[in-house]
């Protein structure tokens, strides 16, 4: 998740060609792998022990390969979609995270060249899907974004940072996603050290400034905030945003 603004990420992902990958009949993949590594080694507030994933990189890595043996197609359902890309982005975070531990922060990853906004860590084509070489935005902006209309995936998406959304320690799986979704916003709005809420004023995550259009389909942020909190926000509450931590979400 990147902190450029939108107009310049449009421009980016239109340069680079980004082809969505080929859709045949398939059978959606099981994610129990998944759950069982993220139970193993996410605590419940979401820091994550690295170091136990690195022991554990094998099992990570049948379950990309069950990723890349399983891609979504036509005849899934928009649910079985929705997870397996949000299942897909963590898990790929965690396979470039570990590959260039021990990191202050994930925005310490880049490629052979260290071009602003072009070639940080979400730009490494790293991930094969389907034939096609992608990066973490293209999972994030031309998929996740582009093919749902579900702002909630800002929370279930991870970034490797304090600052983001908790890593759930259980796979997203179609059944339960809904209730997975909601769950995942009311903790992230409802956690002081990434969103302080009150009456007349709210300090809220950078994520409502950097994607506001995803958050503003149906009304204003603070529409969309007010059902996930305790507190009746007022429609004409002053809003500002706080930094970003960008701090690798370690639990060492």
């Amino acid at each position: 998740m990147k902190s450029y603004h939108l107009p310049l990420l449009i421009l980016i992902l239109l340069s680079c060609g980004f082809n969505k990958p080929n859709t045949t009949q398939s059978t959606p993949p099981g994610h129990q792998l998944w759950t069982d590594l993220l139970q193993k080694h996410v605590r419940q507030d979401g820091m994550v022990d690295y170091r136990g994933f690195i022991k554990d990189s094998t099992k990570l890595n049948q379950y990309l390969s069950t990723l890349e043996n399983h891609i979504p197609a036509d005849n899934w359902s928009e649910k079985e979609k929705l997870a397996y890309w949000i299942n897909a982005y963590n898990a790929y975070t965690i396979q470039l995270v570990i590959r260039h531990y021990p990191l202050e922060s994930i925005k310490d990853i880049s490629g052979f060249l260290s071009i602003p906004f072009v070639n940080s860590a979400w730009d490494i084509k790293f991930i094969e899907l389907g034939g096609e070489k992608l990066d973490l935005n293209n999972i994030e902006h031309s998929i996740l974004r582009k093919e749902f209309d579900e702002p909630r995936i800002h929370f279930a998406i991870n970034c490797a940072s304090i600052s983001c959304p908790v890593l759930r320690n259980e796979a997203f799986t179609a059944d339960k996603l809904e209730a997975q979704l909601e769950e995942q916003t009311k903790i992230f709005l409802n956690n002081p050290e990434k969103n302080r809420i009150g009456k007349n004023e709210i300090e809220i995550s950078k994520i409502f400034s950097w994607f506001g259009g995803d958050f503003k389909k149906e009304g204003t942020i603070i529409d969309f905030i007010n059902p996930y909190t305790a507190t009746d926000i007022s429609p004409g509450a002053s809003v500002k945003y706080i930094d970003y931590n960008w701090q690798l979400n370690d639990s060492k």
